[in-house]
């Protein structure tokens, strides 16, 4: 966590703009942080149910919100939901985009791509930002993980390699727009709706794929989505498992 040196590169700064004392600097910038926090808390509380005061959100409710406990959270990023809801509403999180947010996590406080996303679409749904399955532009999207037993290597190829897609996943149409090898690949589905993959090794022969389908219009997209990549991804294992066994 690196907070107590976010704030002492903020007075840092403004004594150099205005030839104050630390002292004096850092009296400005704690108060103003202060009246940040009340009046975005404020504003929070009329942005539905999921925008409570932080403080007074349970480590329970954070989860439900979140889609992550307490307990995950902490050993993936080193803070609790409270920790991180602090620490991103004295950044001004609760006026910034959605990428500035991550972009933020990723830079103050060198959180992986993944989890710098984790966080900051905790952070939303707990603040009030957007509902659960919805992005902060009114969209939708749903995510669906399973653990294969194969390499990181052989999982992205199903993805990547057209000629292994088109035999578990059966999908015409898509357009294939980025890839990071063995890591993750973003594709353009044929309704415009956007699909990013990402692949975590577990072991030299065992990994785990997460699918994002983004961009969705409405909320009732989100289980047709979800059953489909279900289905899919079984269809995926059972592919990749023959000849293993």
């Amino acid at each position: 966590m690196t907070t107590n040196k976010d704030v002492k590169r903020v007075i840092r700064t403004r004594m150099k703009k205005t030839g104050e004392s630390y002292t004096a600097a850092r009296s400005v910038i704690l108060r103003k942080g202060k009246t940040d926090r009340t009046t975005a808390a404020t504003a929070a509380r009329g942005v539905g149910s999921a925008a409570a005061e932080s403080t007074k959100v349970s480590a329970k409710e954070y989860a439900a919100l979140s889609g992550y406990s307490d307990a995950v959270i902490k050993a993936r990023t080193g803070c609790t939901w409270k920790s991180w809801v602090g620490a991103l509403d004295y950044a001004g999180g609760r006026e910034m985009t959605h990428g500035a947010i991550a972009k933020h996590l990723r830079d103050a406080h060198k959180l992986s791509s993944w989890w710098a996303q984790a966080v900051t679409v905790g952070y939303e749904r707990i603040t009030g930002l957007r509902e659960k399955g919805q992005r902060r532009d009114g969209l939708y999207e749903v995510s669906v993980s399973k653990t294969v037993p194969v390499s990181v290597g052989e999982l992205y190829r199903a993805f990547h390699e057209p000629a292994q897609r088109v035999r578990w996943l059966k999908e015409t149409g898509l357009r294939v727009r980025t890839t990071v090898e063995n890591k993750s690949v973003r594709m353009t589905w044929s309704d415009r709706t956007s699909v990013e993959v990402y692949f975590t090794a577990k072991g030299p022969a065992k990994s785990t794929v997460s699918v994002q389908h983004v961009k969705l219009p409405a909320q009732d997209d989100r289980e047709t989505r979800r059953a489909y990549w279900k289905e899919r991804l079984t269809r995926l294992t059972a592919y990749l498992s023959v000849g293993k066994s």
